[in-house]
């Protein structure tokens, strides 16, 4: 099944754990993909798709094979409503503050790889963030890969485009955040202040945060490394500066 066989407005989610969340999630599935003769756990995934109402159909493995984008469908293909993006960095700001929380926004400056994308999403959730910020233009968006590497996470994870990042982290500030940026030249996360309304923005892969980007946080903020090298990987950077937050906010 070729992209353009889909339905308007459809995409695909593939695997066991990608396709569990999703169908936990709000996000409308038009119905699911499964193989003959699947075991308990694939049982329980399809007795769960049926209590929410979502159509099954029992398909062989090879069509399965056929149909799947990622080789790695795991014997369950979801046919989805395309990702929705949140309204703006205000309207998550305003989400959070209605819970009685300080916001924990995270900004990405032109992440390109749906894996890492993915990979961040998942911890930001994890660790109770209440957005991702990405922009439209050169950087990768939320897709079916990066779902799947979310582990779906990106289906209870809002995520907002923005055309400029600049402007965005100019919006987040006017509403009362702190931004820290992401850079091995930092302070030390152990020594920096990651409680309170809080925005988090991690640079691209192998450049880093931009001039311009760099120029509008407040302050810098780093990991420490053991022994010489360059860097972490970008979705790891973030993942262990965000439960550095997490820590400071729920076990300080």
């Amino acid at each position: 099944m070729e992209r353009k066989g889909l339905p308007e407005g459809l995409d695909l989610v593939e695997g066991r754990n990608p396709v569990a969340e999703l169908i936990k999630a709000q996000r409308k599935v038009n119905r699911l993909l499964a193989a003959k003769g699947v075991d308990r756990t694939g049982e329980r995934i399809i007795g769960d798709a049926l209590d929410r109402g979502i159509k099954v159909e029992y398909v062989d493995r090879k069509e399965l094979d056929r149909i799947s984008r990622t080789g790695a469908h795991q014997g369950f293909i979801a046919l989805v409503e395309r990702f929705r993006y949140a309204e703006g960095p205000e309207a998550i700001v305003e989400t959070a503050r209605g819970k009685g929380e300080d916001p924990l926004v995270v900004v990405l400056d032109k992440i390109s790889d749906p894996h890492n994308l993915g990979a961040i999403i998942r911890t930001a959730y994890c660790c109770g963030a209440h957005g991702i910020v990405i922009p439209k233009r050169n950087a990768a968006g939320v897709t079916p890969a990066v779902i799947k590497a979310s582990a779906g996470a990106a289906d209870s994870m809002p995520v907002t485009r923005v055309t400029n990042t600049v402007r965005a982290i100019e919006q987040l500030k006017e509403m009362g955040l702190w931004i820290a940026g992401a850079d091995m030249d930092g302070e030390l996360m152990y020594r920096a202040d990651l409680k309170g309304p809080l925005a988090l923005v991690a640079g691209s892969e192998g450049k880093g945060l931009s001039r311009l980007v760099r120029e509008k946080c407040d302050f810098l903020v780093s990991v420490p490394m053991k022994n010489d090298f360059s860097s972490l990987n970008v979705s790891v950077a973030a993942g262990v500066l965000l439960y550095e937050a997490l820590r400071q906010r729920e076990y300080n």
